[in-house]
């Protein structure tokens, strides 16, 4: 029997993404992918493998899961209340799903995006080189009850492990590039920009957020007029009434909106993740500083496997306790790395 992962009950803004599709911008799809690809870093990271692979993510709220055979499992991203057959387990760590046990995932308690990654990978088909659902292009389709995840084959069974995170479900200061339509604000509307405290707007996707402020919008002359051109993830264009719109993962490929800049990289998780209501100011940063922390993220990325860390659980709550070493000098003779 293949592996598997069961969706008994699903949420209404789960998909299955990996870190998504590039170079088809010429033909009118954007990347697409996580919103916050950092939590598929993670996720890769404590189950020791490619942060390539395909994982659920879940928009506010999870879903009930059962596994057809016993699978490592990693939470990660916005963290949502979770439990194996009844017993609570800990977010930003890699448990073992038994096969037939049900993982329960709830509502979010602070962000927006959780993601459930497993050992091997969801493997659906690939699809323009991706396994990522791309709802506003109509490539794959929300998860729903009875769906069946195909699991590719797993090199490690690594689960019992944690895994510290930068918080980044609040909102806090977003660094921002200048774009080719910076200079069409004038220089007293870009001060109020970086000095203006904005609230996440309650409607937000994968498409992009807007963000709300008390006082004027942020109005440049001539901005409806801009000729339509490329714009990426990350972008701010300016809607008509003023309003800052950061523009994610599933945005489309060309706006005639100004763009006031273009969050970096490395902050772009902070604003998908940032909930409703979540506080943000803008600070514009010049090309060697976005450079500098771009590079800096990379290196984080790289090195989250180092800092995953042992679980320390109540042994009571082990259902393969014996499977563990219990005695100093015994163990269960399986490769720590598989444990």
């Amino acid at each position: 029997m293949t592996r598997a992962l069961i969706c008994h009950q699903a949420g209404p803004g789960l998909t299955v993404q990996d870190m998504g599709r590039t170079g088809l911008l010429a033909q009118g799809l954007s990347r697409g992918g996580a919103a916050d690809r950092l939590a598929l870093s993670e996720g890769a990271a404590l189950l020791g493998q490619s942060d390539t692979l395909a994982a659920v993510e879940m928009a506010g709220m999870g879903g009930v899961f059962e596994a057809t055979e016993d699978i490592a499992v990693a939470l990660t991203g916005a963290p949502m209340r979770a439990e194996i057959d009844g017993a609570p387990v800990l977010w930003n760590a890699a448990h073992l799903l038994p096969g037939g046990a049900k993982l329960k995932i709830g509502a979010a308690t602070a962000g927006t995006y959780g993601y459930l990654s497993v050992a091997g990978g969801i493997d659906t088909p690939l699809v323009l080189g991706a396994r990522s659902a791309h709802l506003t292009a109509g490539l794959g389709a929300a998860l729903g009850q009875g769906d069946r995840l195909p699991v590719g084959p797993a090199r490690t069974r690594r689960s019992g492990v944690r895994l510290a995170v930068t918080p980044r479900f609040d909102g806090g200061e977003i660094r921002v590039l200048r774009s080719l339509q910076t200079d069409f604000f004038p220089p007293e509307t870009l001060e109020r920009f970086e000095n203006t405290v904005f609230s996440r707007d309650q409607r937000g996707n994968r498409m992009g957020v807007r963000m709300n402020s008390d006082g004027d919008g942020f109005h440049v002359e001539g901005g409806l007029h801009v000729i339509s051109e490329i714009i990426v993830p990350g972008d701010i264009q300016m809607t008509g009434d003023g309003a800052p719109y950061v523009l994610l993962a599933e945005c489309q490929t060309t706006g005639g909106y100004p763009r006031i800049g273009t969050v970096i990289p490395s902050d772009l998780p902070r604003v998908a993740q940032a909930g409703p209501g979540a506080t943000l100011r803008f600070r514009f940063v010049g090309l060697d500083e976005a450079l500098a922390l771009n590079l800096r993220h990379l290196a984080e990325i790289e090195a989250l496997k180092s800092r995953v860390e042992p679980l320390v659980r109540d042994p009571a709550s082990i259902h393969n306790l014996l499977e563990y070493q219990l005695i100093s000098g015994v163990s269960s003779g399986a490769d720590p790395e598989e444990d």
